[in-house]
């Protein structure tokens, strides 16, 4: 089952899923996203995947990684969620609302486009 997990949860879900792991941040987003408006990696990795690239890439994601997926708003990320778990992967969250969500939630810094 996808999780469905808001910016400010975030740290709460890797905590549950992922003790003594570092957990991943995968951002679905486009290249051009990125330069508008990316977010720092703070007690996770963060990779950048564009949607489309995400299954000619899979082999570089770890199914037992706990995964939560990053996109503008939260319907690129979701669909990109259900691919995962789909494939295998045990620990999958969706971010809700996305990048929009997080820079009104966690951080104001980030851009809002």
């Amino acid at each position: 089952m996808i999780a469905h997990v808001h910016p400010q949860g975030l740290q709460d879900w890797f905590t549950q899923t992922a003790p003594g792991q570092v957990p991943l941040v995968l951002d679905v987003r486009e290249p051009w996203e990125l330069q508008t408006a990316s977010i720092v990696a703070q007690g996770f990795e963060l990779l950048a995947i564009p949607m489309g690239s995400v299954p000619q890439q899979l082999a570089v994601l770890e199914p037992a990684r706990p995964v939560a997926c990053l996109c503008h708003h939260g319907a690129r990320s979701l669909r990109v969620a259900a691919f995962l778990e789909n494939h295998g992967f045990e620990h999958v969250a969706n971010i809700t609302g996305g990048i929009d969500a997080w820079s009104l939630e966690r951080d104001c810094t980030v851009p809002r486009y």
